[in-house]
This record gives structure tokens, sequence and C-alpha cells, in this order.
């Protein structure tokens, strides 16, 4: 992971607040359609949700590693609630 653990910790402490059950349930709905992949989708929902001014520093990664990082923080959306954190 291109991460650092520091910006890792960062960026898990903005976004798995945001990672709720009510919030699961409306994405497990089919409220929100025409995605590829629902649980990307949700991934980044909460990340932009979280805040550009709250983002820890990502200067220098691309999608792919932010979207890896923020696999290791959000579970799958097929996994039921928020893992315990």
């Amino acid at each position: 992971m291109k991460i650092s653990p520091d910006n890792l910790a960062a960026l898990r402490a903005i976004v798995a607040p945001l990672d709720t059950a009510e919030r699961r349930d409306y994405y497990r709905s089919g409220a929100v359609v025409a995605v590829k992949s629902i649980d990307r989708r949700y991934r980044w929902d909460l990340f932009h949700g979280a805040g550009p001014g709250r983002w820890p520093l990502i200067d220098g990664l691309d999608d792919a590693h932010i979207d890896t990082a923020l696999r290791a923080i959000v579970p799958s959306l097929g996994k039921g609630q928020p893992a315990q954190r």
C-alpha cells in the first residue's frame, strides 16, 4: 500500500464514523443506481463526504492507491454492519 501508516490512520479516523448502518442500508436498498460497483461508490462517497479539508496527505497517490486504502478501512456492503473499530 502506498499510503503511509500515519495517513491511513488519519483516513480511517475521518471515514469510519461515516460508515453507519443507516448509510449502508441506503446503499443496499438500490437507491444508488447506474454504478459498476456499489462497494466502490460507497467507499468513495464516504471519502468525499469527509470533506477535502479533512483528508490526510494524499499527494502523489493516484485513485488506485486511495481506493486500496479505502478498501482496507471500509468493509464490503455485502458483509453486513460496519466492522468494529
